[in-house]
């Protein structure tokens, strides 16, 4: 997930409060102003829910991995073709932006296997601790501070994902959650190095150059190994076409989010990703998470979102 993608996650969308976000005016309806987060936030969680459908017909996750960082690089191209150009970075801008694609390459395989070897929700939500350690990395590096109010938040949202990981009735697999834990732990060191090295990068060429060297550690190993495992039906086909249309999609109006409320609050919707994803693999998978689940579950949202709004 980068502001790229899944979850395309994402380099634009650090959640650092010494950005002011523009206030909401009273002028425009609400739904202009927070629609395009909401949508992107589910178009994240279809794109959790169809990489599921794809793996379970038969591809893998290197395969779906490569295809998907194929097809994002190519979309990304011709967005940035049709808007505004962005502003120009710096040679050591670029390779920094390079870097950070190969760090995002293991976000990518890392979610998407924690997803193959577990179910969506738990795998999407073990995954989504990211937030929580990445502003306690930032107070132990010293960038920013943690205040009581946040420590106490992420321990009760680390509370609620034992419970949820914990309470699950057939047991979980651990190298899942052992996956999805490194893809956090990319994530964070995405952001971290974003927030360092590149302030003030147009979000878009931070993309682009993370897309395009994350892209090619996947080409290069699927070449390497001469690795192509396709779908066996038709159904896969279609789950990693809409894969990539649902990233697409979600980065899109990720960008369009932030730049009509900021990256704070189109932050703190994208913690919407995780209850989607768990509500639509629900009847889509038949993944289906016992009520003390669901109750370790809400409380882990519930902390992260008073964590990113106190910390």
């Amino acid at each position: 997930r980068l502001l790229t993608v899944t979850g395309v996650q994402t380099c634009a969308l650090p959640i650092w409060r010494g950005h002011a976000d523009p206030p909401i005016m009273e002028s425009r309806s609400r739904f202009h102003d927070l629609g395009p987060g909401v949508v992107a936030a589910t178009s994240f969680a279809i794109a959790d829910v169809v990489g599921k459908v794809a793996l379970i017909d038969g591809t893998d996750v290197l395969t779906l991995s490569t295809f998907r960082g194929v097809m994002s690089v190519v979309f990304m191209f011709i967005w940035l073709r049709l808007a505004s150009p962005p502003a120009p970075c710096t040679p050591r801008q670029r390779w920094i932006a390079l870097g950070i694609g190969v760090v995002f390459s293991g976000i990518v395989f890392g979610l998407f296997e924690a997803i193959a070897r577990t179910t969506v929700a738990i795998g999407v939500l073990t995954y989504f601790a990211y937030p929580l350690l990445t502003g306690i990395v930032a107070a132990l590096l010293g960038i920013e501070k943690l205040s009581i109010v946040g420590a106490a938040a992420a321990l009760a949202a680390f509370f609620g994902l034992a419970l949820t990981v914990g309470a699950h009735p057939q047991g979980v697999a651990l190298a899942g959650i052992a996956f999805a834990i490194g893809a956090a732990g990319c994530r964070v060191i995405v952001l971290l190095t974003t927030r360092v090295f590149l302030p003030g990068v147009d979000a878009r060429l931070t993309t682009w150059y993370s897309l395009l060297s994350s892209g090619a550690v996947f080409v290069v190993i699927s070449l390497a190994k001469w690795h192509w495992q396709s779908p066996a039906t038709a159904v896969g086909w279609i789950a990693l076409l809409a894969l990539s249309v649902a990233t697409l999609i979600a980065v899109l109006l990720l960008f369009v989010s932030i730049n009509r409320i900021g990256p704070f609050r189109s932050a703190v919707i994208m913690n919407l990703e995780p209850l989607l994803a768990t509500l639509i693999s629900a009847p889509a998978l038949g993944e289906i998470l016992s009520p003390l689940q669901m109750v370790g579950g809400a409380v882990m949202l519930a902390a992260l979102v008073v964590f990113q709004l106190k910390r």
